[in-house]
Formats: C-alpha cells, sequence, structure tokens
C-alpha cells in the first residue's frame, strides 16, 4: 500500500517531476506545522504551550509516510534552529533544541511520531476512521513519550509534576487534533477514489 502523497505522485518514469514533487512535500509539509505552531496558548504554569503543531505532525506523517514524513519534520527542526520563527510563539535557535530545553523533547518527538504514523499509513491504516484514531493516538504517544521524559530531566521535575506540566493539561485539545485528523485522511482517500479499510 502507499500513503496519499505516494498516490497522487508522478509516475517513476518521470524521476525529475517526482523528485520535485516530493521535495515540495517536504517543504510544505515542515511550513505546514509551522504555521500550525503559531497557533498557540501560553499557560501559566507550563513552559509548554498549547499549540496546533500536533495536528501538523499527524498529518504530514501519515500523508508522506515514514521517510519524507520524518524528513519534513527534521527540515522543520532545522528551519527554526537556524532562526526562522518557526517554533510556537514565533520563537526559533537551537538552544530551543538542546537537553536543557524544558520543550525540546516534543519538537524532537515530532519526528519520530511522524515516522510512526507514516509507517502505519503506508500499511493502510489511515483508509478508515477506526483505524485511523488508533494511528494518530500512537503518534501522540510517541511525542508525549518522549516530551515528558525530556521536560522532567531539563526542569527537574518528580514524575507527577512532569505529567501536570506536560501531559494533562493538553489530553482533551490533543484528543480533539487526533479526532480532526482521523476524519480528514480518510475522507482524502475517498476524494483520490482509493479509500476502504486496510487490506
Amino acid at each position: 500500500m502507499s500513503t496519499l502523497a505516494v498516490a497522487l505522485a508522478p509516475p517513476r518514469e518521470r524521476s525529475q517531476a517526482r523528485l520535485a514533487y516530493q521535495a515540495a512535500c517536504v517543504v510544505g509539509g515542515s511550513l505546514l506545522v509551522a504555521g500550525l505552531a503559531q497557533l498557540s496558548i501560553k499557560l501559566p504554569f507550563t513552559p509548554v504551550p498549547i499549540t496546533g503543531q500536533t495536528l501538523g505532525i499527524l498529518l504530514v506523517g501519515a500523508s508522506l509516510g515514514p521517510g519524507l514524513g520524518a524528513l519534513s519534520l527534521g527540515l522543520y527542526l532545522l528551519e527554526g534552529a537556524v532562526g526562522l520563527p518557526f517554533f510556537a510563539e514565533h520563537s526559533s535557535g537551537m538552544d530551543l533544541l538542546r537537553f536543557a530545553s524544558a520543550t525540546g523533547g516534543y519538537l524532537w518527538g515530532f519526528v519520530l511520531a511522524a515516522a510512526m504514523v507514516g509507517w502505519l499509513a503506508r500499511l493502510g491504516w489511515d483508509r478508515s476512521l477506526r483505524s485511523a484514531i488508533g494511528v494518530f493516538l500512537i503518534g501522540e504517544v510517541v511525542v508525549y513519550a518522549i516530551g515528558v521524559p525530556w521536560l522532567m530531566a531539563a526542569a527537574h521535575l518528580p514524575l507527577q509534576k512532569g505529567l501536570e506540566f506536560g501531559l494533562y493539561p493538553f489530553v482533551i485539545g490533543d484528543t480533539v487534533k487526533l479526532f480532526v485528523a482521523a476524519g480528514l485522511l480518510p475522507a482524502a482517500w475517498k476524494v483520490v477514489g482509493r479509500g476502504g479499510p486496510p487490506s
């Protein structure tokens, strides 16, 4: 099976067009996440803001697949690291990716989550609402499995505080984003005429 972006790509015989298309997808994915990062709400009790980034990584990973999805999120991190205001609240800089950064784990987790979601989508798990919910839930678990321990280490927090600062405030919002993504991908497959449950 393939992912949505691969299904819409120029045929392999047109190698230059296919390569240009893949490059455009990678750049477009990074810009989508950068745009959604600016939809942010600063919480007074935690250094981790509520953002739209999670929705972006779910859509990018599922649409592009594991390789291109991870590459797109890696490009996003590079863009922010070199000074483009692409992280939450128009922030940027390499310091946000270092181990001492409270939010660094979430940013690095985006890359792994996009790869995981892309791999499952390539198996066809993004074709129906039920399986897509599972895919995107796994993607969000990956983000928090890296982000919360990183936050705890960077801010010297015990487990309970780490969960209070880095997980609990985001559960409702990320559940909404999960269902939005899970509705969009199967619908997109139906538009291109290749929907249905995975075989």
